[in-house]
């Protein structure tokens, strides 16, 4: 699995490409550095990218622990996949971001990669600035999350 680095301001064209940055098709196995598949977060109001390598790594994992005749499970592998496409970079490395994805995300020209575990989250400019204007106390954060009390001395 790779562990994407950076966070990176792009504009896309009036057709929905993107340039994709050099740096993050660096850190893919080059095996499969040009084909990925796109889909709508779970959480937030943004795009999930997925090298193909790492989409069929994370599906493994979820036939090994859900059972589609389970309507609750079920319920969840469609939410998954909701909106899933398979894009491929062109000979300009460039990404033609589906329509109905960008307007899901409402990314306008502007938009904000980031790289996460596995992934890259696509942004409208905008929400990805709003997510670090909120009030969040993330050494609480990490505490609840990790599971131990960062703000004491120990």
């Amino acid at each position: 699995m790779v562990t994407f680095i950076g966070e990176y301001n792009l504009k896309i064209d009036a057709k929905g490409r993107l340039v994709f940055p050099a740096a993050l098709k660096r850190q893919i196995k080059t095996s499969a550095q040009d084909q990925f598949v796109i889909k709508e977060d779970l959480f937030e109001k943004c795009l999930v990218l997925f090298p193909l390598e790492e989409w069929e790594r994370q599906n493994t994992i979820l036939r090994k622990k859900l059972n589609p005749f389970n309507a609750k499970h079920n319920m969840f592998l469609r939410a998954f996949a909701k909106g899933a496409a398979e894009i491929t970079l062109d000979s300009n490395n460039r990404l033609l971001l589906p329509k109905r994805l960008v307007d899901y995300a409402i990314i306008d020209k502007e938009i904000v990669l980031a790289g996460q575990n596995g992934k890259i989250e696509l942004w409208a400019k905008e929400n990805y600035q709003q997510l670090f204007n909120a009030d969040i106390d993330y050494a609480s954060l990490a505490s609840e999350v990790l599971g131990t009390d960062l703000n004491s001395d120990a």
